[in-house]
């Protein structure tokens, strides 16, 4: 880890691997918000193999010499990839995580050992630099073939066909090759999907002695509250950082939702691709996030869903108590069941009198929305009246929540009028700081 003695800039190197279907996608991506949410830039490299693999490249068509050949070649590749990026990271004013799709030793799993030998000796390498200098941590996400074998597809992926024995021993072969760095952590699938990316993200935050509080912890489950507006000045906020967010959800079929989500600052702005899907009725919910290119952003927005409006936030990212705070701030154009409203979200493994403790006194905390459908980003965004449309979700989370739905609708007034974020939408406005609904207001900009 570079530290430039000027002004303490961290420059982070890590590898995400693992075997087929093993969450290194869903990895890179929450790493990236994470990081990016507490002032990081984050710089994302490219998995090499896929680059040149998408070209038309077949093993299966190779001879034995050509294989070695492209191996050596793509590690070339990979290295002059790479330096590329480590470069913009040593100048970055800025902390830096670079977040590498698979590293030099990847390509070890893939030949024999006196052919790798002959590679590092023709080209003046040696493993010691590659694998244990080069990065700071390596992190094998195993794969789902092993240990989460009814989770394992290969639909998702251009350049993926494995069949599950296949993918154990390439999830094998991939994790014996990095065996000896310093720093190498591998993540099994011990528990659910979700538990298996904050095990990651932990590990990554302790060997960069980022204290995340409780917030990533094995019990540690996501909170939901409702602000009461208008926003405080931002003088009285600890030291945040603001993004533009723009959310889109896509056709799909039921019960899964795919949404977009464009997320920037100051005009630089990353992309996200979110399937949101339940493989069995009761099962475990499982989101795959998936970084993608502007052009892939700007093509997916062809298959939008008609049926929801585009949800426009300001999201403010802090640290208060030493608990991490993210508040969503809805802005115009919207719905206006979203006028006004404001949502604050953390991740903790407190009781609920200790969480309290630790929430922001600065902001005016109206009650705990946690699971409650009408403060769904989904069910929000939803053009049609709550009353009368089909795609109203009243799961959030799964079938957890259906017994929020079946305890607190009878809490919520009003229920069969017009509803809006579990409120009748005159008081659900009065609530978010506005004295009146007005019929005429514009929705999504559009009256």
């Amino acid at each position: 880890m570079e530290k430039p003695s000027d002004n303490q800039r961290t420059v982070y190197k890590l590898v995400l691997t693992g075997g087929p279907c093993g969450g290194k996608t869903t990895g890179q991506a929450r790493l990236s918000t994470f990081f990016e949410n507490l002032g990081w830039k984050v710089f994302r490299v490219p998995e090499s193999a896929s680059v040149l693999l998408s070209g038309g490249i077949k093993f299966s068509d190779l001879s034995e010499e050509e294989a070695v050949k492209f191996q050596e070649n793509l590690l070339k590749t990979m290295l002059q990839i790479e330096d590329t990026f480590f470069e913009l990271g040593r100048t970055c004013k800025r902390n830096c995580l670079i977040i590498c799709d698979r590293g030099a030793m990847d390509a070890s799993a893939f030949i024999a050992k006196d052919k790798w030998e002959t590679i590092m000796k023709d080209n003046s390498w040696n493993n010691v630099e590659l694998r244990d200098n080069r990065y700071n941590q390596i992190i094998h996400m195993v794969s789902a073939a092993t240990g989460a074998e009814e989770y394992y597809s290969t639909e998702d992926h251009s350049c993926r066909s494995e069949g599950i024995e296949l993918a154990r021993e390439l999830d094998s072969k991939a994790a014996a090759s990095w065996v000896g760095h310093p720093y190498f952590d591998v993540i099994d699938n011990s528990t659910d999907f979700e538990g298996k990316i904050r095990r990651m993200l932990v590990s990554v935050c302790h060997k960069i002695s980022i204290d995340t509080g409780d917030r990533l912890l094995k019990d540690s489950r996501k909170h939901k509250y409702l602000i009461k507006g208008p926003l405080p000045d931002e003088a009285v906020f600890p030291p945040f950082q603001d993004f533009e967010v723009v959310h889109n959800y896509l056709q799909s079929n039921s019960p899964n939702q795919v949404r977009l989500r464009k997320r920037g600052q100051k005009g630089y702005y990353s992309y996200i691709h979110t399937v949101r899907r339940q493989n069995n009725p009761g099962g475990q919910v499982i989101e795959v996030k998936t970084q993608i290119t502007h052009r892939d952003y700007i093509n997916l927005l062809t298959q939008r869903d008609e049926s929801h409006f585009t949800v426009y936030k300001k999201r403010r990212c802090f640290i208060f108590n030493n608990q991490y705070f993210q508040l969503d701030i809805y802005v115009q154009p919207s719905h206006p069941r979203c006028q006004g409203l404001m949502l604050l979200e953390t991740y903790s493994a407190l009781d609920e009198e200790s969480l309290k403790k630790t929430l922001p006194t600065f902001l005016d905390i109206q009650q705990e929305v946690t699971g409650n459908p009408h403060y769904s980003m989904y069910n929000l965004s939803l053009r049609e009246d709550w009353r009368h449309s089909k795609k109203f979700c009243s799961s959030v989370n799964g079938p957890q929540d259906m017994a929020y739905q079946d305890e607190h609708d009878k809490d919520i007034p009003n229920l069969n009028r017009s509803i809006s974020n579990g409120h009748d939408c005159k008081q659900a406005l009065k609530l978010n700081g506005h004295s009146e609904l007005n019929s005429s207001a514009p929705m999504n900009g559009k009256a």
